[in-house]
This record gives C-alpha cells, structure tokens and sequence, in this order.
C-alpha cells in the first residue's frame, strides 16, 4: 500500500473549514468599524427659544411621551444612541421630525402636527415600538391634536406675526 506522506494531501484553507466563524468574525470587526464613523455622536440639545403653554397637563404629558424627543430641543438621548448603527437611525428621525416641526423654535405648522396625530402618522411605528409611553388611544390622539393647535397657534401669534 502505498500512501502519500502527510505533506501531499490537499488541505483546505482555514476559511474553507469554518466559514460560519469568519463570517462572525468578519461582522465583529464591521460593527467595531462603523463604531468610529462620526455621525449620529452629537448629543447636545440645541437652546429651547419657545416653550409651549400647554391648555393642560394632559396634553403636555402627551406631547412629552409622544412628540418631544424628535419634535424639540429637549430630545432624551438613549443609551443606544451611542451604538452605531442605531445612533445613525436615532440622528436621522430626530434631525428630520425638527426640521418638520419644532416647538422649541417659533413658526412651526401647528396645523399639520395635528393632522398627522390624527391620521395616525404621528408617532412612528419605530418609535412607539421602543416607547410603549408614546402609543396613543383615538382619544389621546383627539386631545393631543387640539392641544398641538391650540399651543402651537399661540406661539405663531405671539412669535411670527409680530403681536403682543
């Protein structure tokens, strides 16, 4: 019987064998990697120029609970705000829902904030499903739209159209 020696017989790469753990191994590094890309890292609230008069303290808690984190300049930042790819996830809805509507700056479109409470758009499905808080029953939509109104309104009087 003749058998090759050792040496000659084909070995298959180390990647070749255990391809399940380079994959983790290569997504580790990934997530490590994308760790040092800056954007999502500014967790510094902007200076509140306006603060609403709520009619009541129900819609305030509303407001709070539901709007305040992407709709102000007193956003809560999460621990998970510091993870990429989440922080990116978190910037983003905040940068975008201030640049819609911020009640912290004067002249936002109270109007339109509480079309999208009512239409059932405001708050996102990616936000209430972290924040159980900021699920709103039709009833808590209802009053959290009057309310967006009438606040919202009376700081576009008093701020943009130049009265009191």
């Amino acid at each position: 019987m003749d058998t090759p020696p050792p040496d000659s017989t084909p070995q298959r790469s180390r990647f070749r064998r255990h391809p399940v753990r380079w994959t983790i191994v290569g997504l580790l590094a990934l997530f490590v990697l994308i760790q040092f890309i800056p954007y999502g890292r500014d967790y510094t609230n902007p200076k509140v120029n306006v603060t609403p008069e709520w009619p009541s303290a129900k819609v305030e808690e509303l407001a709070t609970a539901a709007c305040a984190d992407c709709h102000s300049n007193t956003t809560e930042w999460p621990k998970k705000a510091r993870i990429a790819p989440a922080s990116w996830l978190i910037k983003r809805d905040v940068d975008e829902g201030r640049s819609r509507l911020n009640w912290s700056e004067p002249c936002g479109e109270a109007g339109e904030a509480a079309e999208a409470v009512r239409g059932g758009e405001m708050p996102p499905l990616q936000y209430t499903l972290i924040h159980r808080n900021a699920k709103l029953s039709d009833k808590d939509k209802e009053t959290l739209a009057a309310g967006l109104e009438d606040a919202l309104s009376k700081i576009q009087m008093s701020e943009c159209s130049g009265g009191d």
